[in-house]
């Protein structure tokens, strides 16, 4: 039986591989990919591919700051809903992503 959810998990971390960096569990009701980037443009680049993959769900790490997280969500926009954990600080590095990977 298929899962009944692809969703995926993206964290950004400045040292990521994202080739690397990937896993997939699953268990009877979801298939959860969790995906981690280095940077804002491969961000939205796995995005995109996630939702091409069949992700109707993207959730983002509370490293995102919330200009990151609405340049995710048009991006996928009519693909899969994009939601966030919310932290005004990037929990590694005390600030927002915003003013750190947002280039």
């Amino acid at each position: 039986m298929s899962p009944a959810v692809k969703m995926a998990f993206i964290a950004l971390v400045p040292d990521a591989d994202p080739e690397k960096h990937r896993c997939t569990l699953e268990t009877g009701l979801v298939e959860m990919i969790v995906q981690i980037v280095p940077n804002m443009d491969k961000a939205i680049e796995m995005a995109k591919q996630l939702a091409d993959q069949g992700c109707s769900v993207i959730e983002l790490c509370g490293g995102f700051g919330h200009s990151m997280t609405g340049k995710i969500a048009d991006a996928v926009r009519g693909k899969a809903a994009v939601g966030s954990v919310r932290f005004d600080l990037h929990a590694a590095f005390g600030k927002s992503s915003d003013e750190i990977f947002a280039g």
